[in-house]
């Protein structure tokens, strides 16, 4: 039996209570459940990873409330067709307008949405995989509630293909022993779209009555897809943490490759850039102060270029990271204050230290004993700057590198009594 349908279509849950995953959203005291409960169906967007539920939630959504959908994706719609949307959904009444991909959506296609949503002639409901907060324009983020959705554990995953199996037209003819379900679950990485997919190329490969998954079968029959499962314009989280490794790892030859790989997939070329903003940082940094300049230059230029030229921006910035020295100091540094912050509690702030912009500040002393470092020679003065509980504190371990080096001597010559060994 053929059916021209993709499984992860046939397989879409038309009820809340039949998703998979979600449950703080979707179980009897999430804010969708009781959404449907009272009738009411805000403007949304959808925050999260690829295969999680987005689609079918929103489709969920708007048959539950008894509201037309109208569906575009970001990747090939623009702002007439968004017009189009709005005039129809006038004739209607009211309507629901599910945008796939929405930080794809530029501002001006973005503010072509603003009048309907305010004046309640469409419902928006986008789907993203990128933060709505750097990606969606801030009128419309505010006229939208902001759901964040999270990949399926191994639980949901091996819930789902045991439903499937059981309840699929096609799928039922034939029996299944799931004898090992590690690299099914390995592959499918949290995302239900995919693992539905591998299941059905396993079906579609089969012509026994009785289909044992092994890990073997699964990779072996994989291989030969795995490739066009990656494609489709989503975040792929696998490849994304492929190539920032290969940059932080220094090899220039597998970041380009991956860096194609993404490009070559349909990865939106600002969100490969904005990871090498925050890889020149974390990984880079005062080893380099140069990294996070060329990093973000890239981020501008992809901006104003866009694809497919600001390949060639992206690649300039992915071989220069890739060559230059390390050093992952001051993001450890920071991440050693969060640590210290969120496990003390918080140290008043030295008098000398505080601000006395009234008579009655300077009366008790607020900014009483402040030096004044341009006063003094070299433009230093040794006071201490952290709470008085924890005088002496070090956070910060300059790498060994050449220019953190020079800062460690720096400090060194400052700050003895931390630096002095």
């Amino acid at each position: 039996m053929i059916s021209n349908t993709p499984l992860a279509e046939r397989m879409r849950p038309m009820r809340i209570e039949d998703v998979i995953g979600q449950e703080h959203l979707t179980n009897q005291d999430g804010v969708l459940f009781k959404m449907l409960t009272n009738g009411v169906l805000p403007s949304i967007i959808f925050w999260g990873p690829p295969g999680c539920g987005k689609t079918s939630l929103a489709t969920i959504l708007s048959n539950q409330v008894n509201l037309p959908m109208f569906a575009l994706s970001a990747i090939n719609a623009g702002v007439k067709d968004v017009r189009d949307v709005i005039s129809k959904a006038k004739e209607q009444g009211k309507a629901v307008l599910f945008i796939d991909e929405i930080h794809r959506f530029n501002k001006s296609q973005q503010d072509s949405l603003l009048n309907a949503v305010e004046l309640g002639q469409i419902v928006l409901i986008g789907a993203t995989t990128e933060n709505p907060s750097f990606e969606v324009i801030r009128p419309l983020l505010s006229r939208c509630q902001v759901y964040l959705l999270h990949p399926l554990d191994n639980e949901n995953l091996l819930s789902l293909i045991h439903r499937v199996v059981l309840e699929d037209e096609i799928l039922k003819t034939k029996s299944f022993i799931f004898e090992e379900t590690n690299a099914l679950l390995q592959l499918a990485g949290g995302d239900a779209r995919k693992i539905l997919n591998i299941l059905e190329l396993i079906f579609q490969s089969s012509s026994e009555n009785t289909i044992t998954i092994t890990d073997e079968l699964v990779k072996k029959l994989s291989q030969q897809r795995i490739s066009q499962f990656d494609k489709g314009g989503e975040m792929h989280y696998d490849i994304i943490s492929a190539f920032i490794k290969s940059i932080r790892g220094s090899d220039p030859n597998a970041a380009l490759y991956w860096l194609a790989r993404m490009t070559e997939g349909g990865e939106d070329p600002k969100f490969i850039a904005r990871r090498l903003v925050i890889l020149a940082s974390e990984d880079i940094g005062n080893a380099n102060p140069n990294a996070i300049l060329i990093a973000t230059a890239c981020f501008s230029a992809v901006e104003m270029i866009g694809y497919p030229e600001c390949i060639i921006n992206l690649s300039q910035a992915v071989v220069y990271l890739a060559t230059s020295v390390k050093s992952n100091a001051s993001y450890v540094a920071v991440k050693a204050a969060m640590k210290f912050v969120r496990e003390n509690d918080d140290k008043p702030v030295p008098l000398h230290l505080r601000n006395s912009p009234t008579e009655l500040m300077k009366q008790l002393d607020y900014g009483k004993e402040y030096k004044y470092a341009h006063n003094f020679e070299n433009g230093f003065v040794h006071i201490e700057f952290l709470p008085n509980e924890i005088s002496g504190y070090r956070f910060y371990e300059p790498g060994d590198n050449t220019r953190e080096k020079e800062i460690r001597k720096f400090l060194k010559e400052r700050w003895v009594d931390k630096y002095g060994y």
